[in-house]
């Protein structure tokens, strides 16, 4: 269930991405953090009114450095590893590798918020005060392996369910609900306010530009949402339009391409009977 690369356990902070990829994930989650810290500011402005100088401030503390993209949440961020993955892809370990998370002991209860598949609530907005006080946990184990993993063991007052999101992780690139460790915990991030957070998190990742690119119009969502019930009412609304647009599509008549396509795909096949035909004709004749 939670997939990725490793890497190495050295200088946490620092960008550890260079080339193409590097400029390719902080074009991608650069703009999107500025846009952040931007809501932040205004959020600020409306509670503090005539702060134009606070505004000017704010400008000038988003960071110079492009690759420094988000900030580390003050809230404990752990996990229950049941070993399942491949360690070398696994981005729970890798978060782990690098300090990022904390590792808990099976029957070891967790205070805040866990993300498991035994929850009963989506995680909402409303979960940000406990992810604020208790932290936020997560079940690394993998989807084939369900039936056999003791969440009994993996106590909390909190459990959560994630609602629906495209994986952009390397092992379930495009598929609904497979989500990673990092992508499980940063999209919770997200939906809860921790926007920042989130993105911090994800530029760990060389993929984790992606996962924005696929969810974020859900992402965005989900997070004006006011409780778990918005959110479950916002899914059922993508899904019934991206199942009507797929049935469209299915039912709409070929195109003039398509057309061509298979007109020569048949001329094709034409020809090759034919030459079939003959040959057939002269082995017949060979042998009389």
């Amino acid at each position: 269930m939670h997939k990725s690369r490793g890497g190495r356990k050295k200088n946490n902070h620092r960008p550890q991405r260079t080339g193409r990829e590097n400029r390719s994930l902080a074009e991608n989650l650069s703009e999107l953090a500025v846009q952040s810290d931007s809501s932040s500011a205004s959020e600020n402005d409306g509670n503090h009114s005539g702060s134009e100088h606070s505004s000017a401030e704010s400008d000038d503390e988003q960071p110079k450095d492009k690759f420094a993209i988000g900030k580390p949440p003050k809230f404990a961020v752990s996990m229950w590893d049941l070993k399942h993955c491949d360690p070398k892809k696994c981005s729970g370990r890798k978060l782990a590798r690098h300090g990022l998370i904390k590792t808990l002991r099976l029957g070891q209860k967790f205070p805040g918020l866990v993300l498991t598949p035994v929850g009963t609530n989506c995680v909402s907005p409303q979960d940000r005060e406990v992810i604020k006080t208790s932290g936020i946990a997560v079940v690394d184990c993998s989807w084939a392996r369900l039936d056999e993993t003791p969440f009994n063991k993996m106590r909390s007052p909190n459990p959560r369910l994630l609602p629906f999101l495209v994986a952009a992780n390397p092992i379930n690139y495009g598929k609904p609900c497979k989500l990673s460790c990092v992508e499980a915990i940063a999209a919770s991030m997200y939906i809860t306010g921790y926007k920042q957070e989130a993105l911090w998190y994800l530029n760990k990742f060389s993929w984790g530009h992606a996962f924005i690119e696929l969810n974020q119009s859900l992402l965005d969502q989900y997070a004006g949402c006011s409780n778990s019930a918005e959110i479950l009412e916002v899914q059922r609304k993508y899904l019934e339009t991206a199942t009507s647009e797929a049935q469209q599509s299915r039912s709409l008549p070929p195109s003039e391409s398509e057309t061509e396509e298979s007109t020569e795909d048949e001329g094709e096949a034409d020809v090759e009977d034919s030459d079939k035909e003959k040959a057939n004709e002269a082995s017949t004749s060979k042998e009389s």
